[in-house]
């Protein structure tokens, strides 16, 4: 049977049986399979998940398993991030090749390299410029950065990675998200005045050659489509009705957001800040949907509230249900694995020192 016509009898079987075929085939499989879900899944996705965390944790648990199949329950580039940090033979798949990322596709190998080429009629980047990817990006991006010096970083450890790119060189390439690199560098104590932003749809990006030789920093002109709608008035209106709440951001916010947060934070931070606090304390947390509901329902003792008045879900991660996670168990089972990610071997070799990089420095 083929991969649709399995899913196409998948969604004609109760969703209760499907969760239970899942635990039957988790238990027959055993260690032959690693779950990997992100805090972004639907819970009755992320319930079944051997291991969970942000980007970067995953990318350490990817790194360190034996596991010969690895489930990774998020997104495309998540995936090609655990192909990247495993061994050839082990097999890494994607329950829904659908699953991409808005953000990621805002930059792709073609535009970095005419951004590059531009910044080399003004400057000498591979002399000066450190090229810093969000690890919300494709592997190619990755590997542009292994190959010309630079790194990967997420929202746990850009704070990190820059400091460690600017210890090699007087300015970083950041891309593909804008907000990240602004927001971390501002909380480093950067000025609007060592910034510029890229815009690859202009010329030089759509600055003059004077601005690319002063800046430190080059933000690409990208954005997280879930966490842009998010607006500073949200939190106005939220301490109007919420005397004494405590506002948490995701650095892919907008600074303005972030500038009206108490805390900002990766997702890993923003779970740790409500785990800590005493209970009754009041929060408002800006960032995906699925992960502000389970730290609802986590700590009962302490409200939380998500702060738009909006629907802000990662239609994405959404993509990954019970049934496309049920199909991949079962073709593992069967001996014949779909929808497996696979790297190709120089790209691999360059995004793996790119990531090492990283995970060495972080």
């Amino acid at each position: 049977m083929n991969a649709q016509a399995l899913l196409t009898q998948l969604y004609d079987t109760p969703e209760t049986d499907i969760l239970e075929q899942i635990n039957a085939l988790k238990a027959e499989l055993g260690e032959r399979v690693l779950i990997l879900g992100h805090h972004y899944q639907r819970e009755e996705v992320f319930a079944f998940a051997d291991a969970s965390g942000d980007s970067l944790k995953l990318a350490q648990t990817a790194a360190r398993t034996n596991a010969p199949h690895i489930i990774f329950c998020g997104v495309h580039f998540m995936a090609e991030m655990a192909d990247i940090l495993t061994a050839d033979e082990q097999c890494v798949i994607l329950p829904d090749p659908a699953a991409g990322c808005s953000m990621a596709d805002m930059a792709d190998d073609e535009q970095i390299e005419r951004c590059w080429r531009e910044l080399s009629g003004v400057i000498s980047p591979d002399e000066c410029v450190t090229p810093v990817t969000y690890i919300n990006s494709t592997a190619a991006l990755k590997a542009f950065c292994g190959e010309h010096g630079g790194i990967v970083c997420t929202s746990g450890n850009a704070r990190r990675i820059l400091e460690w790119s600017w210890e090699r060189r007087e300015k970083i390439l950041f891309f593909p998200d804008q907000h990240l690199g602004e927001n971390t560098a501002l909380a480093m104590g950067m000025t609007d005045e060592d910034m510029i932003v890229w815009n690859p749809a202009l010329p030089l990006g759509g600055n003059t050659p004077a601005a690319i030789e002063k800046a430190r920093l080059i933000l690409w002109k990208g954005f997280c489509s879930v966490h842009q709608l998010f607006k500073a008035e949200h939190a106005d209106t939220m301490r109007r009705n919420h005397p004494g709440i405590r506002i948490l951001a995701h650095p892919e916010c907008s600074r303005e957001v972030c500038e009206a947060a108490d805390f900002v934070g990766s997702t890993e931070a923003i779970i740790r800040h409500v785990a800590e606090a005493q209970s009754g304390q009041d929060f408002a947390i800006a960032t995906e949907l699925n992960l502000v509901n389970r730290l609802r329902l986590q700590y009962p003792d302490k409200p939380v509230w998500f702060l738009s008045p909006m629907v802000c879900m990662c239609s994405t991660m959404f993509r990954t249900d019970p049934q496309h996670l049920c199909a991949s168990l079962l073709a593992i089972r069967d001996g014949q694995p779909i929808n497996r990610i696979s790297v190709p071997r120089q790209q691999k070799r360059w995004a793996r020192l790119a990531l090492e990089r990283m995970l060495n420095a972080s």
